[in-house]
């Protein structure tokens, strides 16, 4: 999704020493699959984001988020051969809205790798974090998602119905003006979800990032808006604005329109417009998040009003170290009418390492 998506590397601060030197996103990289939808540990930080619509067959519609995060913490050779020694920090989040119910849930849990405790494996094809995992079948790039909670547990298979798109130009997100300041950013842009979801069976559709890079945000950067858009046109979208400090728009903004066919066209800063059109101030935080949108693309003759399936779907911070954000399921209607997911960070305070 973004840079610093969510910035749980806050929490790493204290363990960075002299950081060795990393690899930065440059142009000409050569993605190879499946390989490339698992680890990059020469860069810095690394993600993994599940987020989808799906119903019950008794009608009832949820929205679910599982992440996967890991962070570098030292390379290179060392007199600690322990298996509890800190490489990688691994974060995951989990959530779940109740929309019929019009409840929220979220977990978050950090770990090292430990004897297997977290970690991600390409020859086994999973990406996992205690009890929560995503594991690959290799051939298909279909995902298995499991997780286990106190008011949440599900079993999921979401099959790839278009093909793995590879967001940005040149083969690079970029984020700022400057050679680095980009992501490697992969997504599948529509998955088909079966399974179970607390004991009932579910249907509906997912979107999958996955996202590596060195680069943080830059210290003008307030935080950002992320939309994923699902229509049922057989189209998708996703858009992203950065916001400045002083409320203004990044021109690094940029977005993702993907045909029937799966075919991708990158999106420019100028191409599409996010009008924020009706708020909802968190009573745990204070931010004000806009959760109703208009969203405007011209050149492809899109309209489309995004709306939060439930306001109050904010990943509130439990400490200093885990900044907050929103996250959840939403509806589109307009020129076509869908589902996704939308972000909002920066709201409660400019995201800061």
């Amino acid at each position: 999704m973004l840079l610093s998506r969510t910035v749980w590397c806050a929490l790493a601060i204290p363990l960075f020493a002299a950081s060795p030197e990393y690899r930065q996103a440059l142009p000409g990289y050569r993605f190879e699959f499946p390989r490339d939808h698992f680890n990059h540990p020469e860069f810095r930080t690394e993600w993994w984001y599940y987020t989808g619509n799906v119903r019950s067959r008794d009608g009832r519609r949820f929205g679910f988020e599982l992440v996967f995060f890991r962070q570098a913490q030292r390379r290179g050779p060392g007199d600690n051969q322990s298996a509890w020694r800190v490489d990688d920090l691994y974060l995951a989040h989990l959530a779940l809205t109740d929309i019929s119910a019009r409840k929220f849930h979220y977990y978050k849990r950090l770990n090292r790798a430990g004897p297997g405790i977290a970690g991600i494996s390409f020859e086994q094809g999973r990406i996992w974090n205690g009890n929560w995992e995503s594991k690959w079948d290799l051939s298909s790039a279909a995902q298995t998602l499991s997780a286990v909670a106190e008011e949440v547990r599900f079993t999921l298979r979401l099959t790839p119905r278009k093909p793995p798109v590879i967001n940005g130009e040149n083969g690079v997100s970029q984020k700022a003006e400057g050679a680095g300041k980009a992501s490697y950013y992969v997504s599948f842009p529509l998955l088909a979800v079966e399974g179970t979801l607390n004991g009932a069976s579910v249907a509906g559709t997912a979107w999958m990032d996955h996202e590596w890079f060195t680069h943080q945000l830059e210290s003008f950067q307030a935080g950002w808006d992320w939309f994923s858009i699902q229509l049922n046109n057989n189209t998708e979208f996703m858009l992203f604005q950065l916001r400045h400090l002083d409320g203004s728009i990044d021109p690094y903004s940029a977005g993702t329109y993907i045909d029937g066919h799966g075919r991708a066209t990158h999106l420019k800063r100028d191409d599409f417009r996010l009008q924020p059109l009706e708020f909802w101030i968190s009573p745990a935080t204070r931010a004000r998040y806009p959760v109703r949108w208009r969203i405007t693309i011209p050149s492809l003759q899109v309209a489309l009003e995004c709306a939060a399936a439930a306001p109050g779907q904010e990943l509130a911070a439990e400490d200093a170290a885990s900044p907050p954000y929103w996250e959840g399921a939403v509806t589109y209607a307009g020129t076509a009418a869908g589902v996704g997911y939308l972000e909002m960070t920066g709201y409660a305070g400019p995201m800061r390492l």
